[in-house]
């Protein structure tokens, strides 16, 4: 029979990674092992005599192992406070052994569910509830008890162990990652649930659980004066870096925004089946797109959207839907660029990216961009967190040509380009179109004319022939007709406005195709 007036420790593992070296020093400094039945019989295999919990508790795990370690024996062995009179006392009269570590990492409920074709019951036998409760008690009580998550933690707790004593500070952190572990794994299990239709169907969460690991911290935030760290709970989606410095916050925020402009998610209309024709590249400074171009070939895909505003692509971040090839490359490396990223590079075009230093290359998997544009949006105001995503019960956007002259077949194209890249557009957003590329952008003026006459700034002669679309109505005629000014013969916006009459009238008498939206798509 064990020992119960020795230190003891705990191990339950599903990650027996590194737990025999672990408990081999624990168990040559005198501490008596404990251990459920798969990590015991590896730690045996292993040469470490280890007793099973049964032998604390009395009682055998009951219900195919749903019960093993709820028991007062093993609870209080963790929860006692050792410097209290009466709980050693109570300690002695019921033989309860100090446990002094316990090593608990959980069932793999996240790795499961991420497994295509998990049924709800496999899902279920993988919530982990004593390991669970064993992580909180231990963690509630790190004045006496080191807990360790995960194997990452176990070299700097053998080191202080080795020197005779784990400091308190050390067991605190312990115990703020055991914390965070079951709060992140608590989330993971509520939003499985809640995403599969029996429970919540057409609703956002009850209660929203943003607990995310720590993926790394950063240099500083949005500038040099602000701290800043990155949260994931998914790393096998980070694109994969291949070349170049370590990813900044603002790095970070612009491939988001660049990646989502590549999304292939359908716009609610019949021109949106267009998007599959075509290779798309996209250029993005400070989360705004300054040139998106849908080509056939990649190199021509990119080449466009950097000449679309050559001025505002440098220092941008560049990608790209399709495998950059040699002649892809050498478009790029004209510029002065932050990031490349695209699904795969080929071997020539890759060593001629590497040849630029600072410049970070960046793969990532295709259905990245369309996981990014579905899922929930969140951020944070007063003090709180908005979020939103897109509702799967609203009516379809539909489109209706409400100008006496229809679009021509290039300009119905151009249309449905300019409308698919508006929406990533800060408001009040307007795009210019042609010919398949962005040839004007203006985001995040306070009034609409202005963003026409802006955007029509930057598209010079190109916007003569060309398509607009506007993020919002347009209020007043005044905005169509500086677009229709500046040369754009086609515009999509959405209606809406008391004033849509006027604006209709302006458009049959400036012989513009007006084409409205039942959908508006403010970014802010």
């Amino acid at each position: 029979m064990p020992d119960t007036t020795k230190p003891a420790a705990l191990f339950s593992l599903s990650d027996k990674t590194g737990s025999v070296e672990l408990a081999r020093v624990l168990h040559e400094a005198g501490t008596v092992i404990y251990a459920t039945g798969g990590t015991k019989k590896h730690l045996e295999d292993h040469g470490i005599p280890a007793y099973d919990v049964e032998q604390m508790t009395g009682f055998p795990a009951l219900f195919d192992g749903r019960v093993k370690t709820l028991h007062p024996k093993v609870f209080g062995a963790i929860l006692y406070d050792r410097g209290n009179a009466e709980h050693r006392a109570q300690a002695e009269k019921y033989a309860i052994a100090p446990i002094t570590t316990v090593v608990v990492n959980l069932y793999p409920f996240e790795a499961t569910v991420a497994r295509e074709g998990t049924t709800l019951q496999e899902a279920i036998e993988q919530i982990d509830i004593g390991g669970v409760s064993l992580l909180r008690a231990a963690a509630k009580n790190f004045a006496h008890v080191s807990v360790l998550t995960h194997p990452s933690q176990y070299g700097e707790f053998l080191e202080a162990f080795g020197t005779g004593a784990v400091p308190i500070s050390m067991r605190r952190d312990f115990a703020i990652a055991a914390f965070e572990r079951t709060a992140e794994y608590d989330a993971a299990i509520s939003h499985y649930l809640g995403s599969k239709g029996e429970f919540l169907p057409s609703e956002l969460p009850g209660a929203l659980a943003l607990t995310l690991p720590l993926s790394q911290r950063l240099r500083y935030g949005t500038n040099p004066q602000n701290r800043a760290a990155f949260y994931l709970d998914r790393p096998e989606r980070l694109p994969q870096q291949l070349h170049g410095k370590a990813l900044s916050y603002n790095n970070l925020l612009d491939l988001d925004a660049t990646l989502q402009l590549l999304s292939r998610a359908p716009l609610g209309a019949e021109f949106g089946s267009e998007r599959e024709r075509f290779v798309r590249a996209a250029v993005v400074k400070h989360t705004v797109p300054c040139g998106v171009a849908q080509r056939s070939s990649v190199a021509k895909a990119i080449d466009d959207a950097l000449q679309a505003d050559s001025v505002s692509a440098f220092g941008g971040i560049v990608a790209t839907d399709a495998t950059i090839d040699l002649a892809a490359a050498d478009s790029l490396s004209k510029f002065f660029l932050e990031i490349v990223a695209a699904p795969d590079f080929d071997d020539d075009a890759l060593a001629l990216l590497r040849k630029k230093k600072n410049l970070r290359v960046m793969r990532f998997v295709p259905s990245l961009p369309d996981e990014l544009a579905h899922e929930l949006r969140v951020r944070s105001a007063l003090g709180g967190v908005l979020a939103e995503d897109d509702n799967p019960s609203a009516e379809p956007e539909e489109w209706k040509v409400v100008s006496k002259r229809p679009p021509t077949a290039q300009e119905w194209h151009d249309l449905a380009f300019a409308w698919d890249v508006v929406r990533h557009v800060k408001s009040n957003g307007i795009v210019i179109v042609k010919e398949g590329t962005t040839r004007g952008i203006c985001a995040g003026q306070t009034n609409r004319v202005s963003a026409v006459k802006i955007a029509a700034h930057r598209a010079g002669d190109a916007a003569r022939g060309a398509a607009c679309a506007s993020d919002g109505f347009f209020p007043f005629a005044d905005g169509l007709e500086a677009a229709a000014e500046s040369g754009c013969t086609a515009i999509i916006a959405p209606g809406g406005s008391v004033r849509d009459e006027e604006v209709v009238a302006a458009a049959d008498r400036l012989n513009v195709a007006l084409v409205f939206s039942s959908y508006r798509y403010f970014l802010h």
